[in-house]
């Protein structure tokens, strides 16, 4: 049986009306205006004893790559649409999972960061807020064995945790 034009035609109206209805919505999962086309970045310092010296550097650079490379808006050194700033609060190992000889069976690196959030299109957006996020590591292992491998896999969680909270609006 051979398809007629027109049914075609309704399909692509069909498949473009469904892809483009909510305006706002992305295959990125974001959830910006489409008046929103900038972020700002601002560096964010440590604040608290501990980490590598490197960590605001770091966590600068993942957080600006992960907007570039999941959103289309452009990264600007000022005055963007959206503006990300704040402080590493935390870099705490701690013990945790006691054993029966009253000793850690874990040791927790924990990185918190405290997120100013400002939405220069709709201020009802704006938030101040840490984000935490940790990994655990044998007590047999010391946390130099274990701070390269570790740090990445936190800072990733948080900038994950950052973008929905600001871009995805979960």
């Amino acid at each position: 049986m051979k398809s007629k034009p027109y049914t075609v035609y309704l399909l692509l109206l069909l498949c473009a009306l469904v892809t483009s209805s909510c305006g706002v919505y992305s295959f990125t999962g974001t959830t910006l205006s489409p008046t929103i086309k900038t972020v700002t970045v601002n560096n964010f310092v440590l604040a608290t004893a501990g980490g590598p010296a490197n960590l605001p550097l770091t966590f600068n650079e993942r957080l600006k790559e992960y907007y570039q490379r999941y959103t289309n808006l452009k990264v600007v050194p000022a005055n963007g649409d959206l503006v990300l700033e704040g402080n590493i609060t935390g870099y705490e190992l701690i013990a945790v999972a006691p054993t029966a000889q009253d000793q850690a069976g874990v040791n927790r690196l924990q990185i918190t960061i405290l997120v100013r959030f400002y939405n220069n299109k709709d201020e009802t957006k704006n938030f101040e807020q840490p984000f935490s996020f940790y990994k655990d590591f044998p007590q047999s292992q010391t946390l130099s064995q274990n701070e390269n491998r570790l740090v990445p896999l936190i800072l990733d969680q948080i900038v994950l945790d950052i973008f929905n909270k600001t871009a995805a609006d979960w």
